[in-house]
């Protein structure tokens, strides 16, 4: 195997299984159900957003903070976040009370099993012009929930639809590393990367670690884990070009491994 088709390889294995996303579905279906219930007319919508629409979630298995974000809008505005928030509690209290619940400011969440929730209340402005989310600090921030996976659809078709597995990848090097960035902001950077002789996965990846700026890394321990995957792709390119394609692979595997 090359260090082309092992990326290749686990770039796929980044994916989740079908058995996976059909637990999720079953469990979203659920939850869905049980809103409508609770909240009647008291919320005007809900629906999933987040990494798991954009596809680049990650199977738990690789990373343990894999979750599913979910918008709750209520009908009604003007009160305060902790007041929606409060609500979530309840809800998710009386139906999953065998469940992990807690808020983790601005989202209440729920831990089943084979997946996480991040349930985020809004509401909309004036003639339903947008969304507004808490903001983690008692006020309300507006936002485009589907904004971001419309750019990254676009810039994927762009990058030869290789920028979707790459940001896999690229998050699970963050998981495996204690998770060096904001995983939302880490694929927002990514997104933003100019690719310009990259033409395959190894191309993609290697590209990630060599835009990344060591003097913007403010952080010891976060700085050593880049210096150290820019070696690793130092170290791999070299071997590649000494015709040592068996000890390349090796080293590679200690960026992305098994």
């Amino acid at each position: 195997m090359s260090v082309l088709s092992y990326l290749q390889r686990r770039a796929s294995d980044a994916v989740l299984s079908g058995d996976e996303k059909a637990s999720i579905d079953r469990s979203i279906s659920t939850l869905q159900t049980r809103l409508d219930s609770w909240f009647g007319s008291d919320v005007k919508n809900h629906f999933r957003f987040g990494s798991s629409t954009r596809g680049t979630i990650l199977p738990r298995s690789m990373d343990s903070r894999s979750d599913i974000d979910y918008m709750v809008v209520f009908a009604e505005g003007g009160k305060t976040p902790q007041t929606y928030l409060d609500r979530l509690r309840r809800f998710v209290e009386r139906y999953y009370s065998t469940s992990e619940i807690y808020q983790s400011s601005p989202t209440i969440v729920l831990e089943l099993n084979h997946i996480k929730f991040e349930l985020v209340p809004a509401t909309t402005g004036i003639f339903n012009s947008g969304y507004y989310i808490p903001d983690g600090s008692g006020g309300w921030q507006n936002t485009d929930p589907h904004g971001f996976s419309e750019e990254l659809q676009e810039a994927n078709r762009s990058n030869l639809n290789l920028l979707k597995p790459t940001i896999r990848l690229a998050k699970y090097w963050n998981a495996c590393n204690g998770y060096v960035y904001d995983s939302y902001r880490f694929e927002r950077w990514i997104k933003d990367r100019w690719f310009l002789f990259a033409t395959n996965q190894t191309d993609y990846l290697f590209a990630v670690f060599d835009a990344i700026d060591l003097d913007d890394i403010l952080t010891k321990w976060r700085k050593e884990k880049v210096e150290r995957a820019k070696k690793i792709v130092k170290d791999v390119r070299a071997y590649l070009a000494d015709d040592m394609p068996y000890t390349a692979e090796d080293e590679v595997k200690k960026l992305i491994p098994e």
